[in-house]
């Protein structure tokens, strides 16, 4: 019988012991000096510091979103770049339709972001002297939209506004944007067999991104229209679908 007893009792003890090491770990008192079966696990340490000639990889969601000084570009590493796209994309297609269509739907991918881009920058690291700026909003005329495109998203691109915005006088859904001197067709030289070539398809994919983002959807092409004065001027024209004219005239009136 006291056996028994005994054996309950070292039990009771063991099982109190055991209670006690994981209560130790539940406890909000400071960890004792004595090792503990349970060792609560420390704290990461941090990134030792990396040589003077060294710099840390910064992920590209962890840079700030305004746009500092010096960020910008350099021409020839633009040009170069592009350049690599043109040759890339003459391999792949067999014509100058397919040619412009391809760089056209790069640009595209790179509108889309830019219209998400560019009002939130504004609206977080305001340029003007606005202390509280009034939050993004969507445009729903017309013509605000397309001197956005014209003076805001082409200064962003290339750090000036384009050289004119004019109507067309023969059809009332047909807009064009002249550049005497596009930036990027800077470094390109079509060849003679080519001529209809417009590498400007690029920013025309932009420039139908903003368009069809902001609620204008509307087909965007580049066109070379060289005059003596401008040999590499590029006319990008803006053709309108029909439901864009119908809701300008219902909000005209």
């Amino acid at each position: 019988m006291s056996s028994s007893r005994d054996s309950v009792r070292d039990s009771i003890v063991s099982s109190r012991s055991t209670s006690s090491r994981f209560s130790s770990l539940l406890s909000p008192a400071l960890p004792s000096s004595r090792s503990s079966t349970f060792p609560i696990p420390l704290p990461s340490p941090t990134l030792p510091p990396l040589p003077s000639n060294q710099k840390r990889i910064v992920a590209i969601y962890e840079r700030p979103l305004a746009k500092s000084r010096g960020s910008e570009v350099a021409l020839g590493a633009w040009a170069f770049l592009f350049s690599e796209i043109v040759q890339y994309t003459q391999k792949k297609v067999s014509g100058i339709g397919e040619f412009e269509k391809r760089l056209n739907i790069l640009g595209y991918r790179v509108g889309v972001r830019l219209l998400e881009l560019l009002p939130l920058r504004d609206y977080l690291y305001p340029v003007s002297s606005l202390r509280s700026p009034p939050p993004p909003s969507r445009t729903l005329r017309l013509l605000p939209l397309l001197s956005y495109v014209h003076s805001t998203l082409y200064r962003y691109l290339f750090n000036r506004t384009a050289d004119s915005l004019e109507k067309s006088t023969e059809n009332e859904d047909e807009y064009m944007i002249g550049d005497d001197d596009m930036v990027v067709t800077r470094g390109i030289e079509v060849p003679k067999e080519m001529s209809e070539l417009s590498c400007g398809a690029l920013v025309a994919g932009i420039v139908e991104a903003v368009m069809d983002g902001a609620g204008f959807p509307s087909k965007v092409t580049a066109h070379s229209v060289p005059t003596p004065t401008h040999p590499r001027r590029t006319v990008i024209l803006i053709k309108l679908d029909p439901e864009v004219l119908a809701r300008e005239t219902a909000m005209g009136k």
